[in-house]
């Protein structure tokens, strides 16, 4: 009998044009001062992750297994926030807020690429400080060129195998009572929570995937960081215990913000709260991860005073 009603409905389901994003608020004075703030929170992303990336290409002293990782960082940072943002702040100029199917599967398919890929860039970094702190005299041989292009290729794929699989997850979902997705974006659990068909194997993969793309790249980052700060306290002088953790100290807080953030989704009450985590992931923090890492890392520092001098004479 449950099998006849679901065929019945889906009999009677209109295949999906568009969705209704009921974004982050109705109230049009609210809306035009985040269009502002928004605004100028992207602005200051796209200059502060193309500003590295170009400084790392411009500076040979820059040409290190570290800032590798950052450049690729800043590159994700740069797509996962233009992914999100422009739409973001055209809906707050619109009433309808109109996103297309086949946009909202894009976008989808793009964001859970870029996600996995951060989370795994996050983890060779913290791989490459533990090898430069614990095992400074077989960095140069493990950390390679060689190797450095396989471990952010190997992110890249990961990603990739995410998106491809909650994409094609996505595509086998019915939407036929409601299209009103409860989010400023689309995002893959409120869409499992709209769908009228059954998301069984759409909660599995979406927790198995979660599970076991962001336990394994946290435990890269925990294991990393316990072994970085125990040879750090180790260390007798004092000035050397603060040379070694200034060389992960950006690095660190650019993880703490990532995986707060991370922690912060599973302990949500509500889909207010999912949103406010969902803005500090999507938008802020691309704009603070460059940002961290130019005000607090003395390297990049003098890469910039060095080629302002070069441009200047």
């Amino acid at each position: 009998q449950k099998l006849c009603v679901e065929l019945m409905a889906g009999c009677n389901c209109t295949p999906v044009t568009a969705f209704r994003l009921t974004g982050l608020t109705d109230d049009p004075g609210a809306q035009a001062a985040l269009f502002l703030l928004f605004l100028l929170i992207y602005i200051v992303t796209i200059l502060a992750n193309l500003g590295m990336l170009a400084l790392i290409a411009a500076s040979p002293r820059l040409h290190t297994p570290m800032y590798y990782f950052l450049g690729n960082l800043a590159f994700v940072d740069l797509c996962s926030s233009t992914v999100i943002t422009p739409k973001l702040l055209a809906d707050f100029l619109s009433e309808k807020k109109l996103v297309t199917y086949a946009g909202c599967v894009a976008q989808v398919f793009i964001f859970d690429i870029l996600g996995v890929t951060e989370c795994f860039l996050l983890a060779m970094m913290a791989y490459d400080r533990y090898m430069a702190i614990c095992h400074p005299l077989l960095y140069s041989v493990t950390m390679s060129p060689k190797c450095c292009f396989q471990l952010v290729t190997c992110s890249y794929l990961l990603g990739l195998t995410n998106g491809v699989g909650q994409t094609i997850g996505m595509l086998r979902l019915s939407f036929c009572s409601s299209r009103v997705i409860d989010h400023f974006f689309c995002d893959i659990s409120p869409l499992i929570s709209l769908s009228t068909s059954d998301t069984t194997l759409n909660q599995i993969m979406l927790r198995t995937l979660a599970s076991l793309f962001g336990v394994s790249s946290g435990l890269v980052v925990l294991l990393s960081y316990i072994a970085i700060i125990s040879t750090i306290l180790s260390i007798r002088s004092a000035k050397g215990k603060c040379k070694a953790f200034s060389t992960c100290a950006s690095h660190l807080a650019v993880v703490s913000i990532f995986y707060g953030t991370a922690i912060f989704m599973y302990l949500k009450a509500s889909s207010r709260d999912d949103k406010r985590a969902a803005v500090l992931y999507t938008v802020v923090t691309p704009m603070l991860n460059p940002l961290i890492y130019s005000l607090r890392n003395q390297e990049v520092k003098e890469a910039l005073r060095r080629l302002t001098k070069m441009r200047r004479s």
